[in-house]
């Protein structure tokens, strides 16, 4: 794994997001190693059945708003990896961490952690 694949795997994410798409989300997430997924104002979710249906009924609401990320910065460790990014959404920002191993040859999400970012970059702020 390295960064560029890392960082491409991060933008299919927000991509997948973005378009509403669950068969992308669903492909992205690892199948055989340990999950986790903390949307914001939600509690940690650690079964991959569990993550599938929260973007499920994240990703089929009509009214979700689409989302823009920004200053991916990705932190490689032996066999895995983190991206650290914001999250631009109407009406605020969050900061997130992804996390990505390698799984069956392909670069997969094990790991989406999201809260509200009580200072953002001056750069999103105004938007």
């Amino acid at each position: 794994m390295d960064e560029q694949d890392v960082l491409f795997a991060n933008e299919a994410f927000y991509l997948a997001f973005t378009q509403k798409d669950l068969a992308a989300m669903d492909a992205l997430w690892a199948r055989r190693n340990p999950v986790v997924c903390v949307h914001p104002g939600w509690d940690a979710l650690t079964d991959r059945e569990e993550i599938m249906a929260s973007w499920q009924q994240i990703l089929r609401n009509p009214r979700q708003p689409g989302m823009d990320f920004h200053h991916a910065i990705a932190h490689l460790y032996p066999g895995f990896a983190l991206v650290t990014c914001y999250e631009q959404l109407p009406g605020g920002v969050c900061v997130a961490t992804n996390g990505f191993l390698l799984e069956d040859g392909a670069v997969r999400l094990s790991t989406h952690h999201a809260g509200a970012c009580a200072h953002p970059p001056d750069d999103l702020q105004s938007r």
